[in-house]
């Protein structure tokens, strides 16, 4: 869900500003940009107004505007922003080293700019470090040779996760600051509702056997877990590199490229789909 508010940001302009060429002199965008990022990091991103930004600059609203047309656009800046585009010489040992780090870096992100998490949206426009990361996402997982489409859906399934584990970090994070209470002793002090859990008998049974005595990292044991997911895959898509025509046997020549033949030639296809029409 965009947590963005009413304000849609013009893609067009969003594109020019995140694409074109700033000016490096007075008030410049880059300026503007930084300053909106300061504010949200302290203060979250209901704090960031076109008036905010410019009374910490000492300028009014109206120079922040040749700049940039309002707070959705510039939303849409801070975001590309603080987004760290990957070295020219970074490389990996292999794809799951590779997008371990990568699933880390982008934890690490949230957690210093957690009003990321409530700034993005499906319409959201990239910019350009927003799309180098997400090259390198590819690249990496490109590396496994598996099908483009797959290539795809593993970066956005390792993203998605990525940001609900944010999300949990970000929550705990807000709650221990504005209680000054951390998370453990909020519960520690949770007497009252565990005298009503003994009516639960898997509950109680994990808890007597130390299930929750050195809880597991919930972000690393999940991001191992989808990793696994995915080198399943990984397996499946090589043992079905060896594949055999449906029709005759032949073995089937095969590109690594796109979706695996399922016929060794045209007649076989041909012959396929006359069983299929006639059948």
């Amino acid at each position: 869900m965009n947590n963005r508010g009413s304000q849609v940001p013009d893609p067009e302009r969003s594109t020019e500003l995140l694409w074109g060429t700033r000016a490096r002199r007075g008030l410049d965008l880059d300026t503007i940009v930084r300053t909106a990022v300061g504010i949200a990091d302290a203060e979250g991103l209901g704090a960031v107004s076109m008036r905010r930004v410019a009374q910490q600059l000492g300028f009014t609203s109206m120079s922040l505007y040749r700049h940039v047309p309002g707070k959705a656009e510039l939303v849409d800046l801070m975001r590309d922003a603080v987004m760290p585009p990957p070295a020219p010489d970074e490389d990996a040992a292999d794809w799951r080293t590779g997008v371990e780090t990568w699933a880390r870096a982008s934890l690490a992100l949230y957690r210093e700019h957690p009003w990321l998490l409530e700034s993005g949206g499906s319409r959201t426009v990239p910019g350009p470090n927003t799309i180098a990361g997400f090259e390198r996402a590819l690249a990496l997982v490109a590396a496994t040779g598996l099908p483009p489409a797959q290539i795809v859906a593993v970066v956005t399934l390792v993203g998605g996760f990525v940001e609900s584990a944010a999300r949990q970090v970000v929550e705990v994070t807000a709650a221990e600051r504005d209680t000054g209470v951390t998370h453990e002793e909020f519960w520690g002090s949770r007497g009252s509702l565990f005298e009503h859990l003994d009516r639960y008998p898997t509950l109680s049974r994990i808890y007597a056997e130390g299930g929750y005595d050195e809880p597991l990292d919930p972000f690393e044991f999940g991001l191992q877990r989808v990793l696994d997911g995915i080198a399943t895959l990984i397996r499946d898509e090589s043992r079905d590199d060896s594949r055999s025509c449906v029709v005759c046997g032949t073995p089937v020549e095969t590109t690594g490229k796109g979706r695996p033949k399922a016929y060794c030639s045209r007649a076989c296809q041909q012959r396929a789909y006359r069983d299929r029409t006639t059948g």
